[in-house]
């Protein structure tokens, strides 16, 4: 299973998302590739914020090798499932989508934990440390459905 996390500057959510799934992955024995960005190109080429960083080394996770990058519509053709972190970034990735295929791969992270609930991750850049650790959370219970789903086979995201 190939997974893409997707959040607008790539440096908080969805490295977070990434790391938490990629580790996820390798404590279920899960074969697959994570990998993250942004549908904005601001922090193209720069580290995870320094707050998504130590929450998920709180947690046994290093983001240290991850680097910004932004959403491309070739992502399409190289990833199963495109997970956005809220509605304003899933409307701009299926808006590069090129047709019914593209949009299936498309869905929002909280619907894994949430069906059908279309929950937002709040971005926590101007929030606190504690924003962080919510988002953390959050996206480890998100985590945890898409391991179950990939475990099951699950082909497409569960329907809003």
């Amino acid at each position: 299973m190939k997974v893409l996390m997707v959040c607008l500057g790539n440096i908080c959510r969805s490295p977070l998302a990434e790391g938490i799934l990629r580790h996820k992955f390798g404590l279920h024995q899960i074969r697959g590739l994570v990998d993250s960005a942004g549908t904005a190109a601001y922090h193209a080429g720069e580290r995870p914020d320094p707050r998504s960083a130590e929450i998920a080394r709180k947690h046994g996770i290093d983001l240290s090798g991850q680097r910004a990058r932004q959403f491309r519509t070739q992502d399409f053709d190289r990833f199963d499932r495109i997970y956005a972190m809220d509605q304003s970034n899933l409307r701009d990735i299926l808006s590069l989508a090129r047709n019914e295929a593209d949009r299936k791969k498309a869905g929002l992270i909280l619907n894994m934990a949430h069906p059908g609930s279309n929950l937002e991750v709040p971005d926590p850049y101007y929030g606190g440390d504690e924003g962080f650790s919510r988002v953390y959370k959050l996206l480890d219970h998100a985590c945890d459905g898409i391991v179950a789903a990939a475990s099951s086979g699950l082909k497409e995201h569960p329907k809003p």
